[in-house]
């Protein structure tokens, strides 16, 4: 069974779309944009070329930041809490034992 929810986006509210489908197709679009222009290369201006390539550049790294919080999101860690949680149960997993807690 699905969950509904509501996400307020432009104004409006999306109904039944998860808010991670959004940051996944957001990092789709960057990816595919930066690698299209990437192996398009460069034409131009040589004085121009440093503005390219950071801009290039902040497509990869804005690309691999929203497909890391849609994959937050869709396994349900909302919260630092929610990592560390996760971290502790990897470990028992592993069969590592549990660090020491400095409080």
């Amino acid at each position: 069974m699905e969950e509904k929810h509501e996400s307020p986006i432009g104004g409006g509210v999306v109904s039944s779309v998860p808010e991670y489908w959004w940051w996944a197709t957001a990092s789709t679009a960057q990816l595919t944009w930066a690698i299209s222009i990437y192996r398009k290369g460069y034409a131009g201006d040589s004085r121009l070329m440093p503005l390219k390539a950071f801009a290039v550049a902040s497509l990869f790294v804005g690309a691999t930041a929203t497909a890391t919080f849609a994959s937050l999101r869709a396994s349900g860690i909302e919260s630092v809490q929610d990592m560390k949680l996760m971290g502790a149960n990897a470990r028992t997993g592993l069969g590592i034992p549990p660090r020491e807690r400095d409080e």
